[in-house]
């Protein structure tokens, strides 16, 4: 076989090999970025919390809790029953604001009264507990960076806030509608944070 024909069959080859290959683009260190897999689970590994928080937000907390926000009643019931192992719901109530806490800038309040007890419920900037993240159904094992886990209950509770209108003592005394995450531990509910926070005509 001639130079010339050697030539033109490792041309031919070359170009098959050409058309077989997907151009895949680097990233900043010169590494593929490699399509996601439409079947994959969703990863959050690349996501700060906050991202995980904002991109989540409607789906995971405003829209579940709307579809699946327990009444008064329901919360009493779920209250006797529980065990000492938390459980974290959405609940949605309208009721009378017995008091507004705000002594503490960083960590306002209100009490409104849920079949004879009072629940506080935080209003921010600073929100404790993870009633918001563990209500909207995330588990440990969803996240392979635990940390980040860890994290989101902060990152939520900060979207949280951001969303309540400004409460001053003005709105003791007065009816109110709250969408709010909470978690019941031996029969007390604790941690609750509003979701929404609405005054109502009296």
């Amino acid at each position: 076989m001639s130079l010339k024909q050697w030539g033109a069959i490792l041309t031919g080859c070359a170009a098959l090999l050409l058309t077989a290959c997907t151009v895949v683009d680097l990233d900043e260190n010169g590494k593929p970025i490699m399509p996601a897999d439409p079947n994959a689970k969703a990863s959050f590994d690349n996501l700060t919390p906050q991202q995980i928080a904002q991109q989540t937000w409607q789906e995971r907390v405003m829209d579940a809790a709307q579809k699946h926000a327990l009444d008064a009643n329901t919360l009493a019931t779920q209250m006797k029953n529980s065990s000492t192992t938390p459980q974290s719901v959405f609940v949605r109530l309208t009721s009378q604001i017995e008091r507004v806490d705000t002594s503490n800038d960083r960590e306002q309040q209100l009490v409104v009264t849920v079949n004879g007890q009072p629940l506080t419920i935080q209003l921010g900037p600073v929100v404790r507990g993870n009633a918001i993240r563990d209500a909207t159904g995330f588990k440990f094992e969803d996240f392979t960076n635990q940390v980040q886990f860890a994290q989101l209950s902060r990152a939520y509770n900060r979207e949280a806030v951001k969303l309540l209108p400004k409460v001053d003592a003005s709105w003791a005394g007065k009816p109110a509608t709250v969408l709010m995450a909470v978690t019941i531990r031996g029969g007390k509910a604790d941690d609750a944070v509003a979701l929404t926070l609405k005054q109502e005509a009296q």
